[in-house]
């Protein structure tokens, strides 16, 4: 068996497309969506994950403004900028770039976006609407996900479905997603006993755990949809080799560093019925979900 590709990217474009239309009826009623995004400090990472954002935003029509702030800021000069993000009626969605530095009390900080503009469901009241089955703002990560599934024609309802990784970015929110869509689920975590043997257990299994390459054949029932979340830089020219195989070692050898997932994807290829590449899975659906809910934050704004 060799798995069956489930490319974001085709998704991705769908939602875009959709988000695109969303915004061009709001700028014709003189009210185009915003986004605020916040950047801290200089990481690589970050940047790059501002720019591909503030770059979607670009062709989906949504207007957007980057705040960026010394490495050295404090967590009152990042809640400054969330107040005046806050406050602005042009803004509808807030984008915190995460991590924050080290001194920043990033809890503090995504508390006080204003749950109207949290268009990136970390704040309490819209975790606790997600956990009620009435949500406003979900994740981009798991939301992008469940789109995948349904618009891939994937069942959910009656599957067993494992969650690797426990995070309130992904692991806890794509685990309420499912159960909403009727899976029964695990969450599965560095405490869990017999690991493989539970993760063989699921219909749909989710790796979030950011350890490059851990889920290999031996976690993954036959037939079963592997969608790997993680997203891991590696330099290791040996770890390379063995996760990205012959075919990326030219990439690597040319960038000197490799993209690779959670899920060794040549041993669980040969088991999986269908498996998310990385990159070019699940990380497309995160930016394309995060203009549908800039332009859902600036529909409800004009309501």
């Amino acid at each position: 068996m060799t798995a069956r590709r489930l490319e974001g990217g085709s998704v991705a474009a769908e939602l875009r497309a959709e988000a695109a239309a969303g915004a061009r009826a709001l700028a014709a009623t003189g009210r185009p969506p915003g986004l605020g995004v916040l950047l801290v400090g200089d990481d690589p990472a970050s940047g790059i994950y501002v720019r591909s954002k503030t770059r979607a935003c670009e062709e989906s029509g949504i207007h957007h403004e980057t705040a960026r702030l010394a490495a050295a800021a404090t967590t009152e000069d990042v809640m400054a900028v969330v107040r005046g993000y806050n406050q602005r009626p042009d803004i509808h969605g807030i984008l915190v770039q995460l991590p924050l530095p080290s001194q920043v009390d990033t809890e503090r900080v995504l508390r006080l976006v204003d749950p109207a503009k949290d268009v990136d469901g970390f704040h309490p009241e819209n975790t606790g609407l997600l956990v009620q089955k009435r949500p406003r703002f979900v994740p981009c990560t798991p939301a992008g996900i469940m789109e995948l599934l349904r618009r891939d024609g994937i069942a959910i309802a009656g599957q067993r479905a494992v969650v690797l990784g426990r995070s309130d970015i992904v692991g806890k929110p794509i685990a309420l997603l499912l159960l909403h869509g009727d899976a029964t689920v695990t969450i599965c975590h560095s405490r869990t006993r017999n690991l493989s043997a539970v993760t063989r257990e699921a219909d749909i299994l989710v790796a979030a755990i950011g350890k490059p390459g851990f889920v290999r054949a031996e976690h993954v029932k036959a037939g079963a949809v592997v969608i790997d979340v993680g997203i891991n830089r590696i330099t290791d020219e040996t770890m390379a080799r063995d996760l990205g195989g012959d075919e990326r070692m030219d990439e690597f050898l040319r960038r000197g560093q490799l993209l690779v997932g959670d899920v060794h994807a040549s041993s669980v290829s040969q088991v999986a019925g269908a498996l998310t590449p990385v990159p070019g899975g699940v990380g497309p659906l995160t930016i394309a979900m995060l203009m549908k809910n800039t332009v859902a934050a600036a529909e409800r704004a004009t309501r």
